[in-house]
């Protein structure tokens, strides 16, 4: 390898990445034009008097005889070299040695130099071209076939070492790394494939298609950021690829970049067409909900004001809730009164008789039936907040006639309201209802009501809602200087001392459950917060990068302390019981529909180290968390937990069942490659090569599809299944525009088709497939009556599946009248078309 550059050798051997790589490669480019350039200006300076071609000896006679090529297109210079370097005699040689012919002899250093120089003028004339198809020299394109063909007979080192050779001579070219790439994978290396691949890929960079290839091999070997890196070159030369941005901006979300992933996501809002309105709101109203969740506020604004002003039309209740809640935490309370009296019917008006100073007591609002009652309480927010407070009051007597059980959420978010503006007398009568309930009487509402009483004046009972606040939250701080400050006032300094006591004792610890919880969240990259995003002002699990979650060094303290704070709070609840608490929010969260939150405790349970040393129960989260995947159609994620399910219970048919699913839903080709890897491993596995099969199919390699299915077949020949896959693969082989003994291979396929039709015997299904492989081939007289046929039969009666779902007769019906249709039978087509395929 002492041809190669030294940043080639570093990355092959693992030394750095591939990102890496190309930024030392373009470097070195770059001071190695300026050299020749300096190089070619002395040369022009001291005239043209040196040519290479013109030696002191008769080498060159040499050379120009070596310079012939063989049929294949390699010289024979470089022919008899590798000859010798692989170890092989060539019958011709000794042929020439018997007639007498010097030309078989080793080539001498005088041959190769020249033959190096040759191959460096073709490496300087192509990298010149504007366009070249490929950098590959003349000279070593012959050579390169032969590697090829060395490597399709399964003589795979020796196609190495050519490659290699290659690549020494033509640094530039594309075609013997790929060719590497193919060896490496066909052994089984595919970390090594994939790193032959990208330099293939790097050499030519304008095949997208071959980038987003990468990409997905680099997520089988879960390096995220070369698959950004891959899908960053593919947008590269097709910009405007929404598919390519989504992904890429998916990955971002996965490694934490949140700026990154939204600037794709606002890039794929400006490539929308105004036909894509529905698409267009719902992914500014995630994009808005994502920026909210990271406290940027603003950006979230302007993506909603965009879509807003775009799409005025498509605007629904949930975006004017969404809208209303930014601009209240924006304290743009103006903004969001003007938006929800624009879209959601609630009308403020001034009254007749009212003066123009007059702003405070001559406003008339009204609610029309039918309105949420979470838009009336924004409603109420602004106009507290905006000093507008006549029109509250009915308002809030109609929200005091709630129950506050149900809208505690509403009731606080008021008192907070007319607590900020100092309306501490409208507060408190909230604030009581609440602390008097079963479901909000906590320690955050016991503290307003403490701080509202507190400022009306009412000190003994300020004192005793900030003992309740000490006993609920005893790590609370302001809480407990408040009430020693208090009971100070009111003439008890001892019970102000005790107030103060520590409070990081282990008593104090053991009762705190958040310790451990906020440990394992830290590790899963989620956190807890209170919004109101769904109209209703609940907690909500989200995924946050690590540096939001919590400091390094305190990560790192959190993380060794973490067996011993578990230890201890399993003084207060035992693990069993810490488990049933677990299932019973999972369960909880999956009748809520607020399935990504349960994945989401999955991924902090697994955290927990008392959790995952139990097999039995870290199975089991497992399972749970395949679950949640897949009820939130998070395909990539379920595919991930399925995997690993199945390396480890390869013969079970209702993980394959699940995964079939997964795959089939979640557009994605990862698995091909696994199916294949685990194949390997068990070859006598039915499910895998049907599966197999089908990978193959699709992708329309029909041998390798076929060969799958034929397996499978002989293991169990009795499906119906297995006959209809072999028929129709022999049947699209024969489809081909290029292919040998198509008659025979239309004979194998209707052989096999009749033998599906026998098993699985005379239905609809049956008829449509055998006439629909006839239509494909074009024998339109006998596909009508297969048609005919399955037209005359009933659908299938399936448990558990309805009718219609199995019905072929609109299928067969439209597929039969195209027959008709190109016959020039249009009246019949149209009587087939409009009693079976019109509604």
């Amino acid at each position: 390898m002492s041809g190669f550059s030294p940043e080639l050798i570093d990355y092959l051997e693992g030394k750095i990445s591939f990102e890496e790589f190309e930024k030392r490669r373009e470097e070195r480019q770059a001071r190695d034009k300026k050299d020749v350039s300096s190089v070619i200006t002395a040369d022009t300076t001291a005239g043209d008097s040196y040519d290479p071609c013109v030696p002191s000896t008769s080498k060159c006679a040499v050379y120009n005889e070596d310079k012939e090529e063989t049929a294949d297109g390699v010289s024979k210079s470089v022919q008899r070299a590798f000859a010798s370097m692989l170890g092989e005699d060539d019958g011709e040689e000794e042929d020439e040695e018997e007639d007498g012919d010097d030309t078989g002899q080793q080539p001498s250093a005088g041959d190769v130099f020249a033959l190096e120089m040759e191959i460096n003028r073709e490496n300087k004339k192509m990298m010149k071209a504007k366009r070249p198809r490929s950098k590959l020299p003349r000279a070593l394109r012959g050579l390169m076939g032969e590697a090829n063909i060395r490597f399709a007979r399964g003589e795979g080192e020796e196609a190495i070492i050519m490659c290699m050779e290659i690549i020494r001579q033509a640094p530039l070219a594309y075609e013997p790394f790929s060719t590497l790439a193919m060896i490496y994978e066909d052994q089984g290396d595919m970390e090594k494939s994939l790193q032959f691949e990208l330099i293939a890929a790097h050499l030519n960079p304008s095949d997208t298609e071959e980038w987003v290839r990468l990409a997905e091999m680099s997520l089988e070997q879960d390096n995220i950021k070369q698959a950004i890196f891959c899908y960053a070159k593919a947008l590269k030369y097709n910009p405007t690829n929404v598919r390519y941005l989504w992904e890429r901006s998916s990955l971002y979300e996965q490694v934490g970049e949140h700026k990154l992933a939204m600037d794709g996501y606002r890039r794929i809002l400006n490539l929308l067409s105004p036909a894509d309105g529905d698409r267009f709101m719902q992914l500014a109203r995630d994009m808005a909900k994502s920026y909210y969740e990271t406290n940027d506020v603003s950006s979230a604004i302007v993506i909603i004001e965009e879509a807003f002003s775009k799409h005025k039309n498509l605007v629904a209740i949930e975006d004017v809730n969404i809208a209303a809640e930014l601009y209240i935490s924006n304290n743009q309370y103006d903004k969001a009164l003007e938006v929800i009296t624009q879209f959601s019917g609630i009308t403020l008006n001034k009254k007749e008789d009212s003066s123009p100073e007059d702003t405070s007591e001559s406003v008339l609002c009204h609610v029309p039936d039918g309105v949420p009652i979470d838009i009336t309480v924004k409603m109420m927010l602004c106009l507290i907040h905006l000093n507008i407070l006549e029109p509250v009051g009915p308002m809030l007597t109609s929200l005091m006639e709630q129950n506050p059980e149900e809208m505690g959420d509403l009731y606080l978010d008021v008192a907070e309201a007319f607590l900020d503006i100092g309306e501490y007398n409208s507060a408190l009568p909230l604030l009581s209802a609440l602390v008097c309930s079963e479901k909000y009487n906590l320690a955050v509402v016991w503290l307003r009501h403490a701080d509202c009483l507190k400022a009306l004046g009412h000190m003994e009972s300020a004192a005793e809602s900030y003992c309740k606040v000490v006993d609920m939250a005893p790590l609370h701080l302001d809480a407990r200087i408040s009430l020693s400050t208090l009971q100070q006032q009111l003439g008890h300094p001892e019970k102000a001392l005790e107030a103060l006591e520590p409070m990081y004792d282990p008593d104090t610890l053991a009762q705190d459950a958040n310790a451990a919880q906020q440990i394992a969240m830290n590790r899963a990259q989620v956190c807890l917060i209170s919004s109101s995003k769904s109209g209703e002002r609940h907690l909500y699990l989200i995924k946050v990068s690590r540096d939001k979650t919590s400091d390094t060094d305190e990560q790192e303290t959190a993380n060794s302390d973490a067996k011993a704070i578990f230890a201890i709070l399993t003084s207060v609840l035992t693990k069993d019981d810490w488990w049933n608490l677990l299932l019973k929010a999972i369960y909880a969260l999956c009748d809520l529909a607020r399935y990504k939150e349960g994945e989401l405790l999955v991924d902090s349970s697994l955290e927990y180290y008392s959790f995952y040393d139990d097999r039995q129960k870290r199975k089991e989260l497992e399972y749970f968390g395949l679950s949640t995947a897949i009820l939130d159609k998070n395909f990539r994620k379920a595919y991930n937990y399925i995997r690993i399910m199945l390396m480890e219970n390869v013969n079970k048919p209702q993980l394959w069942n699940i995964f079939n699913q997964v795959t089939m839903h979640s557009q994605d080709v990862r698995h091909h490659r696994f199916c294949l890897r685990l194949m390997l491993k068990n070859p006598d596995n039915l499910a895998l090569c049907v599966l197999s099969g089908h990978n193959a199919f699709v992708s329309g390699s029909f041998k390798h599809a076929l060969a799958q299915y034929v397996q499978a077949f002989r293991m169990k020949p009795d499906d119906p299944m297995h006959s209809l896959c072999i028929g129709l693969t022999f049947v699209h082989m024969a489809s081909q525009k290029f292919v040998l003994k198509r008659h025979a291979l239309l004979v194998q396929g209707f052989s096999f088709l009749n033998r599906y039709l026998d098993l699985r015997g005379p239905c609809q299904e049956t008829y449509y497939n055998l006439g629909r492989a006839l239509h494909q081939m074009g024998l339109t007289h006998l596909t009508i009556q297969y048609y005919q046929q399955a037209l005359e039969l009933p659908p299938l009666q399936l448990q558990g599946i309805d009718e219609d779902q199995v019905d072929l007769r609109r299928e067969i019906a439209f597929n039969l009248s195209l027959i008709y249709q190109s016959s020039g039978n249009i009246e019949m087509a149209r009587r087939l078309l409009y009693t079976y395929c019109v509604i």
